[in-house]
């Protein structure tokens, strides 16, 4: 029970104290996780919101991202639950292959807070690699003389994974020739020796095949293997063996020269240079008579043959094998390879400097043999070693120095091993190992690397905002490896220090944008090496504009001439208000505050100058504007013609004889007598309506003159008895605009001593218009017909639609008894300005008598008398129309006298009657 209490207990301070740990390293903004390695993208590795205390919903606005160590991006933080999660598959062989323990180290920036919290992540190895040897077919050369015990290194194979994942055993197998011993390397590696346990027989068996197993520890392991060809190399053992032991030949004495007599063969088991066969003659008794071919073992006569001189010889042929040995019993002794070569030292360490030139010796090695002749001469070269190294190094094979073929980078690799080996003319060899320790150069300047930067950054920012986080490394170590930085460039910007070898680059002082948009600063960041080594980053700050500029016009006040009858929506005039601010802020629209002119045709006569207001307002938020005053002055164009006023145009040509205007002279006027004048006004101003008068016509040129300024038309002589009863004036008025305008006034004299003198001239002129009145006013009467009974019925259909119930349509109410003016005859006050067909201007007499037909109400008209009309002004456009209705108060007999007393008004207020 007590056991159990404590155990319990030392549970509870275990966990207190992983609790405790756990809190000061979230406190100290370091955090450190473990994950196995090749994980797939986006596996789970911590709960970093939580570690840190850090609010889910704040992650995204605080601007949360991580930022691993080096080029590549390990690590990421998922923004919807704050997991720390890998970016992508991680190789923990790919990353830390000759490290031990495996960290990678990244940074969370919570740019929001401006904090920086460090986080170490352990990539722990799986079992995920298989022992494999650099070559899968190994090829070893032993002689067949070599005797048993004797140890030939193997290749060894290599594990990328660590621990127990590593490589653990060895394991030969297939033929009984041979057996495998393991030796353990100086570092504690296991080196693989091929041992010969029986003696070997080239002729017996050239080749053998061996399989070498690698396994690793781990569950389940993982097996390689290498297949290994033992080639059996050839020692000179057989000597030749001729076919025969003797050979008889007999031959003719008249045998030419040249002829073959025999060819003796000779075997050997042996291969190669052993078992290649030369065939010499080594007795002859009558020497120059035969020849021996060496290879092929023909003989050849190169003398003729004599029978009286000889008949027998006897040669001795002897056959020689590429080993010595002949065909005789003769034995040729050779030395035995039985001394392997020897190293001075096992292991050599040698320092060389990072920024040593290719081609520098490294170390010179050397080896001795104990044997003598070719078994004695030694050849140098290197054992298995990764294809890195054979890259970087070279040995001399003859001398057994070994020289730096590429240039080192301590950054890269800091170490190197290599295996060399020392082969004698027998084919042993010994092996020896040199460590090469990279001496570290100030080599690599500083690396900067810009993290985060806000920009553009608001002009209204305060001082000591971030706008950059930058982090600086240094690939050397030591001193080399220790940098500082600095700012350089005019900016009101600074740089300060930041935890985990990051600085953070912040406002000094308040930025403006109209004096600077942008900031262009450089990082120099130096090391404390000897010499030091610099790097610079430039950054490039914007400033981002603030709406604190209102838009400001050229001038306060601007002056517009422009001619009258411009044409509409003419250009009158360009102002411009200029914004300091920039984009929306400082993109400036307008607006007219006192009028829309220029959206018509200007007018002289009209408006001779006006003035409008503009407003300049820009697109900020909220909006500033200013305003600008616009004077607009209207220049006058020779555009009216001028208009006489009397005597007034007719309307029509061919009633001109009858309503013209006539004048009254009496024959006994003198000369200078004033007949009339002419009234003219013109609408233009200056010279435009400076008139004159000039008299063009005329049935006597020679009895009127017209004033040239004044327009009076007056008698040039005294009227005598010849001169014509009916006299009729044009007279032009012209201005003095560019090019001139005029118009024509028409005046109709009659010489008279008195107005009843002159009736019976009006009667004629009367009774000729008589019949064009006539019919002008059928026309009048039908036209208006025509158009009252449209709007009637439209009218009448329209109300009796809608009040149906109502009663009696209202328009009904209209037709009362008094249904036709009682009035006198009388004229319309507005008889002059008549158009048709939509309004008349009537002068109409009372009816004696009620008419069955439906009239209008009329309106309540002025009635002028014979001496108003007589004394009245002239009408400017009479219509035809009266004249026409004048017809039927002619013929009205209940009235007579109104007649007479409105015709002489008539004829001399309205034109052309």
């Amino acid at each position: 029970m007590c056991a159990a209490g404590r155990r319990w207990g030392r549970r509870q301070r275990a966990l207190l104290w992983a609790v405790l740990l756990a809190a000061w390293e979230a406190a100290w903004g370091q955090l450190r996780y473990s994950v196995p390695e090749e994980m797939p993208k986006g596996s789970f590795v911590g709960d970093v919101a939580t570690d840190l205390g850090l609010q889910l919903p704040a992650l995204s606005d605080r601007g949360v991202r991580v930022v691993s160590e080096g080029r590549t991006q390990y690590f990421s933080l998922h923004g919807k639950t704050g997991h720390l999660v890998t970016a992508e598959r991680i190789d923990r062989e790919q990353l830390c292959r000759l490290v031990e323990k495996c960290v990678l180290r990244c940074e969370l920036i919570v740019e929001g807070e401006m904090k920086v919290y460090g986080i170490e992540v352990e990539i722990t190895d799986i079992n995920d690699n298989t022992p494999s040897f650099k070559d899968s077919d190994v090829e070893e050369r032993i002689g067949e003389t070599t005797a048993p015990g004797s140890r030939f290194p193997l290749a060894r194979a290599y594990d990328s994974d660590s621990g127990r994942n590593s490589l653990q055993s060895y394991e030969l197998s297939g033929d009984e020739h041979f057996s495998l011993a393991v030796q353990a390397g100086p570092g504690g590696d296991q080196r693989p020796e091929l041992v010969l346990a029986k003696a070997l027989d080239r002729e017996e068996a050239a080749f053998h095949e061996l399989v070498l197993r690698a396994s690793d520890g781990g569950d389940p392991a993982r097996t390689g293997t290498a297949r290994i060809r033992v080639t059996v190399l050839d020692a000179n053992d057989n000597a030749p063996v001729f076919s025969q032991a003797e050979y008889t030949v007999r031959v003719p004495e008249d045998v030419p020269v040249g002829s073959t007599l025999v060819t003796v063969t000779a075997t050997d088991a042996d291969d190669g240079l052993n078992g290649e066969i030369k065939y010499s003659l080594k007795k002859e008794a009558d020497p120059g008579i035969f020849s021996l071919d060496y290879e092929a073992g023909a003989i050849i006569l190169l003398q003729s043959l004599d029978f009286e001189e000889g008949y027998s010889y006897e040669l001795e042929v002897q056959a020689r094998d590429g080993g010595g040995l002949f065909d005789t019993l003769w034995i040729n002794v050779t030395d035995a390879n039985d001394n392997p070569p020897v190293f001075a030292q096992d292991r050599y360490r040698v320092s060389l400097r990072e920024d040593a030139a290719p081609g520098s010796t490294v170390l010179n090695v050397s080896a001795s043999d104990a044997d003598a002749g070719n078994n004695a001469h030694i050849t140098y070269g290197f054992g298995k070693m990764p294809a890195k190294v054979f890259k970087k190094f070279t040995v001399d094979a003859q001398r057994g120095t070994i020289t730096l073929q590429e240039a080192l980078d301590f950054e890269e690799t800091r170490a190197f091993s290599l295996a060399v080996e020392a082969t004698d003319g027998g084919g042993l060899v010994a092996h020896c190992k040199v460590e090469v320790e990279v001496l570290d150069v100030n080599d690599n300047p500083p690396e900067i690397t810009v993290l985060s930067l806000s920009s553009p950054v608001p002009e209204d920012a305060p001082a000591g905002t971030m706008v950059a986080l930058l982090n600086v490394n240094d690939p050397d170590s030591g001193e080399n490896g220790q940098v500082s930085c600095e700012l350089s460039g005019e900016a009101p910007l600074s740089i300060v220090a930041a935890p985990g070898g990051s600085y953070k680059v912040v406002t000094a002082s308040a930025l403006d944008r109209e004096q600077a948009s942008e900031h262009r600063v450089t990082v120099v960041a130096r090391d404390r090496g000897r010499p030091a080594l610099s790097s610079s980053a430039e950054l490039v700050l914007e400033v981002s504009d603030v709406n604190d500029n209102a838009p400001v016009f050229e001038e306060a006040a601007y002056s517009a001439y422009v001619a009258e009858n411009n044409a509409a929506g003419a250009l009158l005039l360009r102002v411009q208000a200029r914004d300091a601010d920039a984009g929306a802020n400082g993109r400036v629209s307008y607006w007219l505050a006192g009028g829309s002119a220029g959206a018509r045709s200007l007018d002289y006569e009209q408006c001779r100058e006006f003035s409008v207001e503009v407003r300049a307002q820009d697109g900020g938020a909220p909006a500033r504007s200013s305003t600008a005053t616009v004077r607009v002055f209207v220049l006058d164009r020779n555009d009216n013609a001028p208009r006489v006023l009397w005597p007034a145009a007719v309307a029509a040509p061919a009633e001109a004889a009858a309503v013209a205007p006539f004048e009254v002279v009496p024959r006994s006027a003198e000369a200078g007598y004033l007949v009339a004048k002419v009234l003219a006004v013109d609408a233009d101003a200056g010279r435009n309506a400076w008139l004159s008068y000039e008299l063009v016509q005329a049935s006597e040129p020679a009895l009127f003159r017209v004033g040239l300024h004044s327009g009076e038309v007056r008698t040039a002589r005294a009227v005598s008895e010849r001169d014509a009863a009916k006299q009729r004036l044009v007279a032009v008025v012209k201005d003095h605009g560019q090019p001139a305008l005029s118009a024509t006034a028409t005046l109709h004299v009659v010489l008279a001593e008195s107005l009843q003198e002159a009736l019976p001239e009006l009667s004629e002129r009367a009774a000729g218009a008589e019949a064009a009145a006539a019919e002008l006013q059928f026309y009048l009467v039908l036209a208006l017909a025509l158009l009252s009974a449209l709007f009637v019925l439209s009218v009448a259909l329209a109300v009796l639609a809608r009040l149906r119930r109502a009663g009696p349509p209202a328009v009904l109410r209209c037709l009362g008894a008094q249904r036709f003016s009682v009035a006198g005859a009388a004229f319309p006050a507005d008889f002059c300005e008549g158009t048709l067909p939509y309004s008349y201007n009537l002068c109409v007499a009372a009816p004696a008598r009620a008419v069955p037909e439906a009239a209008w109400p009329p309106p309540p008209v002025p009635v002028l008398s014979a001496e108003e009309l007589l004394g009245g002004d002239s009408c400017e456009k009479p219509s035809p129309k009266s004249i026409a209705v004048m017809e039927d108060v002619s013929v009205n007999h209940d009235a007579p006298q109104v007649f007479e007393a409105l015709a002489p008004s008539l004829y001399s207020a309205v034109p052309g009657c």
